[in-house]
């Protein structure tokens, strides 16, 4: 159905108003409690900390647009807190203070670009606990009677809180380590005086109290806290009357000497009102009189007078009682107290004490006595009176010695008016004439009870006399001396010095030695010169040291003892001399050979031995270790081989002249020649038997030890078979005759079982050498029954590594020379070649064991 235009007009004017209409946005009510909306009833506490996020601002727009907020403050307050644009994100920027602002009011908003809304909200800031107490009114004094009753209140404290709830609740207590006479209400602060608890001027004028001031507690920033405060409390207390008089200066004593005239003050008695804080007027009397009219004391300033003259005062001393009296203001008596004073009647201290001697007044008294008196003995030959003309405690004095202490004492020591003087030996060692000959002390008489504490002195000199009583002492316990050992007889020692400190013939001293070591040795008598005996042969290596005694006495035989120690020093008077077993050594290649020679000197650098070679063909073929004496050969040669290119004359024995020097000065040599024999380790790997000989050849007792190790474990095993033959022959219950058989021992005939033995193995080595012997003993049976039968020949040794003929056949060298090698008719066999290292070493051990039989005759 169509529609007329103007209807149609009025339609699209209606769409448009519509299409022009925007509704403005609006903030979310969330309500109480609640952090995210439009901050109503919004409540924050005041330890929030600056920066936190508190809030968030949330609202819509009705057309769907997007929103902004704002917060604004009144230009006179502080702007408490920002907010974020877009998100509403509320943020406190500056410090919350409920005691100082409880409420902010802030104007929030919220726009789509065309419409604003805006909203005043109050924001409540609650309360946290971060105040202190605080004490008002303060200093607090207080002045309180000394008569206050216990359980008294003294005296109210009052402090404020401006935190609410618990944390503005106070409570106080009293601060103090010790007891106190003083206890606090806690709730109401008021101080009180303990009940049982007095106070008293006369001891404590001032109390101070410490009261502590402490809130009920909270949190602070989400942890728990609790504020206190500190004040003090002086009380000061009040004086009252209730103490007597009190004397000052007890005890009284006065003295009325010959000179005092009468009218004349004794002495001043003082007292004061116990109550210093008020005290009353004080009056002072004489209770007992005035002891026959004789004294009188001032009733206002306590003054005791004297009023008649100390002729007329017949006794020696007078008891008086002085009273005082308290008088109040009102005039009445009050507290009275009573001290006695004692007066003595005392003669004048004017004549000091004073030495006398046989002929009168001496100040100088002289003695002569021998030294080390015994103990205690009196000094009979000093004859002291002293004597003080006073009279009562002003005769009465000390005496004592000055000087060097504890030699002698005096008595007495204590004298009154007049005393024989008396001196006695205390200590006998130290009155010696050799450290004084002279003593001399002061004898000093002081008074003792007398205010001028006259004095006087004596001199004591004593001439001490010398007896012998000192021992010869050694300047030393020991004496230490060296001598060469080629010093000549009568040479000089040492010289021993002993001093007696006596005089006269009682410090002469005589010297002699005596002891085991002293036998080539004199002293002078009275230098105490050590010297050798004329006919002595010292020699450092027979005896390096000698030690005796030196004795030092006087004439009445007083002596004592020091030892003396000689240390001969060695010369260099022996040669270096090498041993026996030097003149031939067998050497394996890359194995040195050593040499020794010894020097019979004592000590070093005498007896060090450096070795060196002198001469040696060819030159170039060994070196000698200066100090070991060991013999290699250079380093450039490393085989037979190289030894047959040295020498081509094909020798196999090399000929050293060496030499052992000693390091003494002078110095010493010995020279000796010395054939050496070279073989490789590969010849004596071939042949263990062979390799034994040559380990043996200089040391021939270790192969006697190896034989006689065989024999031991033989004669071992006899005894067991022959024992247990016997234990099986006893079980088996046989009786067999009892017989002995006497055999008689062939004589042994070790010669014919080494030579068949050598000539057994000769056989079995190549020809190229012969054994030169001499024939057997045709005496000896070997076939006899008693002689042991011929050791056999070991196994020959495998084929060895054949060698390139050079043209000239080289022989295995030896040490005995008696082995002469034969020129080959053919060329040799390879296996003989090796044997006749092993035989050569069969003939050589074997003349070093008839050697060593026929010295020590024994069977081998």
């Amino acid at each position: 159905m169509g529609r007329s235009p103007p209807a149609a007009a009025v339609l699209g004017l209606l769409r448009f108003c519509l299409a022009q209409a925007n509704f403005a946005p609006h903030f979310f009510d969330n309500g109480a409690g609640s952090t995210n909306g439009n901050m109503a009833l919004f409540s924050l506490p005041e330890d929030t900390p600056v920066g936190s996020h508190v809030y968030t601002l949330n609202g819509t727009d009705p057309d769907g647009d997007p929103v902004s907020y704002h917060i604004s403050f009144d230009p006179s307050a502080r702007s408490v807190f920002s907010v974020d644009l877009n998100l509403g994100n509320i943020t406190l920027v500056e410090e919350l203070d409920r005691e100082r602002e409880d409420e902010i009011e802030a104007i929030i908003s919220i726009s789509d670009g065309l419409n604003l809304v805006a909203e005043k909200v109050t924001i409540l800031v609650t309360d946290a606990n971060d105040e202190a107490p605080r004490f008002t009114q303060e200093p607090y004094v207080v002045l309180v009677p000394e008569d206050t009753p216990a359980g008294s209140s003294l005296f109210k404290v009052h402090a404020v809180d401006r935190d609410t709830g618990s944390g503005g609740s106070i409570t106080y207590f009293l601060q103090s380590l010790h007891p106190t006479k003083f206890a606090m209400d806690h709730h109401s602060g008021v101080l009180r005086l303990q009940a049982g608890a007095t106070l008293d001027y006369e001891k404590s004028r001032t109390h101070f109290i410490t009261v502590v001031a402490k809130d009920g507690g909270g949190r602070l920033r989400g942890a728990p806290v609790v504020f206190s405060a500190t004040t003090t409390v002086t009380v000061n207390v009040e004086d009252v009357q209730d103490m007597p008089p009190v004397f000052v200066g007890t005890p009284y004593y006065g003295y009325v000497y010959e000179d005092t005239l009468p009218g004349s003050e004794v002495l001043t008695v003082v007292a004061v009102d116990g109550d210093q804080g008020r005290p009353n007027h004080i009056v002072y009397s004489l209770v007992n009189g005035s002891a026959g009219g004789a004294f009188e004391i001032n009733e206002t300033s306590g003054a005791i007078l004297v009023l008649q003259s100390p002729a007329q005062l017949r006794r020696e001393a007078y008891e008086l009682h002085v009273q005082v009296t308290e008088v109040s203001s009102a005039g009445s008596l009050a507290a009275q107290a009573m001290v006695p004073v004692t007066i003595r009647v005392v003669d004048l201290n004017n004549h000091p004490p004073t030495f006398y001697g046989e002929s009168g007044p001496q100040n100088r008294f002289e003695l002569s006595m021998y030294e080390h008196p015994p103990q205690g003995e009196i000094l009979r030959g000093l004859k002291i009176t002293v004597n003080d003309s006073d009279q009562g405690a002003n005769a009465k004095f000390n005496l004592r010695l000055v000087g060097p202490g504890g030699i002698f004492r005096v008595v007495p020591q204590t004298v009154l008016n007049e005393a024989q003087v008396t001196i006695i030996v205390e200590n006998s060692a130290a009155i010696d004439f050799e450290k004084s000959k002279v003593l001399t002390f002061k004898l000093l008489a002081v008074e003792v009870n007398t205010p001028e504490k006259f004095s006087s002195t004596a001199d004591i000199v004593i001439q001490l006399l010398d007896t012998n009583d000192n021992v010869p002492k050694f300047t030393s316990h020991y004496y230490v001396a060296r001598i060469p050992e080629n010093a000549p007889g009568g040479s000089n020692v040492v010289a021993v010095t002993a001093v007696d400190p006596d005089t006269g013939p009682w410090g002469e001293v005589k010297y002699s030695i005596y002891g085991t070591g002293a036998d080539l040795f004199l002293i002078h008598p009275s230098t105490g010169l050590i010297y050798t005996q004329p006919w002595a042969n010292l020699d450092a290596e027979a005896t390096a040291r000698y030690n005796f005694y030196v004795k030092a006495e006087d004439m009445e035989g007083r002596y004592s003892l020091a030892e003396v120690f000689v240390t001969l020093l060695d010369v260099n008077d022996h040669y270096p001399q090498f041993g026996k077993s030097i003149q031939e050594k067998t050497m394996v290649l890359g194995t040195p050979v050593k040499i020794e020679a010894t020097d019979q000197d004592a000590e070093e650098p005498n007896n060090l031995v450096d070795y060196s070679i002198t001469h040696a063909e060819p030159a170039n073929v060994f070196d000698i270790d200066a100090h070991t004496g060991e013999i290699w050969l250079k380093n450039s040669i490393h085989s037979l081989d190289a030894l047959h290119n040295i020498t081509p004359r094909g020798d196999r024995t090399w000929s050293l002249e060496v030499q052992a020097k000693d390091r003494g000065s002078p110095s010493f040599s010995t020279t000796a020649l010395i054939k050496i024999d070279i073989t490789d380790t590969e010849t004596l790997s071939r042949d263990p038997m062979t390799a034994f000989l040559l380990q043996t050849k200089d040391n021939p007792m270790k192969a006697v030890g190896v034989l006689a190790g065989v024999m031991a474990i033989v004669v071992a095993i006899t005894v067991l078979i022959s024992t247990a033959t016997f234990w099986r022959n006893k079980k088996s219950n046989k009786v067999l005759p009892v017989r002995r058989v006497l055999r008689r021992r062939p004589s042994p005939a070790p010669r014919t079982v080494r030579i068949e033995w050598l000539k057994f193995r000769k056989a079995k080595t190549a020809t190229k050498f012969m054994l030169n012997e001499e024939p057997p003993n045709k005496t000896c049976d070997n076939s006899s029954p008693g002689a042991p039968p011929p050791p056999k020949a070991p196994a020959l040794p495998p084929p060895p590594r054949m060698v390139p003929d050079t043209g000239a056949h080289w022989t295995v060298p030896t040490v005995s020379g008696s082995l002469a090698p034969q020129k080959p008719q053919q060329p040799p066999k390879p296996q003989a070649v090796g044997s006749p290292v092993r035989s050569s070493m069969v003939s050589e051990l074997k003349q070093k064991f008839e050697k060593k039989s026929v010295e020590k005759k024994a069977y081998f």
